[in-house]
């Protein structure tokens, strides 16, 4: 790796990282590189900084185009083609979280509906019946938060992530205005709050 240490130890990083994210470690440490790099850089010189085969590169950067996590840069008299990462890392995690939904949660939450609806055609028993609606209910309804937050302007959902533990204190403090579920085998939280 042809890297000062600073941008090294981070690319080696997310290249571990890049299995547990789902990734390979050629994928994550080509974005970690267009990261950390304040210019676009091209495929020769992203395999020339990690010493990587060009063939590699390319097909890292195809699934990080598939990903939409890279941009494509031309510039004049120059054929090559130069990638960077978007310049706004709020927009960096709108995109990995949504392609994440769209990959994992919304193929798994079509499936729990396809079981629901064929529920009095397949044989099982009620208590799988019932753990599935569970299931299908609590991740519709985390499907349906993510969708109101991601409406949601950067600056607007800055200030809502930096409330923290200030949101419960204001629902605490809302007492019965606010409908709240009451946990089982839990006292005193919700109580008379239920809606």
């Amino acid at each position: 790796m042809n890297l000062p240490p600073l941008q090294e130890e981070f690319v080696l990083h997310f290249g571990e990282m890049g299995s547990r994210w789902g990734i390979n470690r050629t994928v994550g440490q080509i974005y970690a590189l267009l990261f950390v790099t304040e210019r676009p850089l091209n495929a020769e010189e992203i395999a020339d900084a990690l010493g990587f085969s060009r063939s590699n590169v390319s097909m890292g950067l195809k699934e990080l185009q598939a990903w939409t996590l890279v941009r494509l840069k031309h510039f004049p008299g120059d054929r090559r083609e130069y990638f960077t990462t978007p310049a706004d890392l709020w927009e960096i995690v709108r995109i990995l979280v949504e392609q994440r939904k769209r990959r994992e949660i919304d193929p798994t939450l079509t499936k729990l509906r396809e079981l629901q609806m064929s529920r009095n055609t397949l044989e099982g028993d009620a208590y799988a019946d019932q753990r599935i609606a569970e299931l299908t209910t609590l991740i519709e309804l985390l499907t349906g938060w993510y969708d109101d937050m991601n409406g949601l302007d950067t600056d607007r959902l800055v200030q809502l992530l930096s409330l923290g533990a200030r949101v419960t204190d204001l629902m605490n403090k809302a007492g019965n205005v606010l409908p709240m579920r009451r946990r089982k085998g839990r006292t005193g939280e919700g109580e008379g709050s239920e809606g």
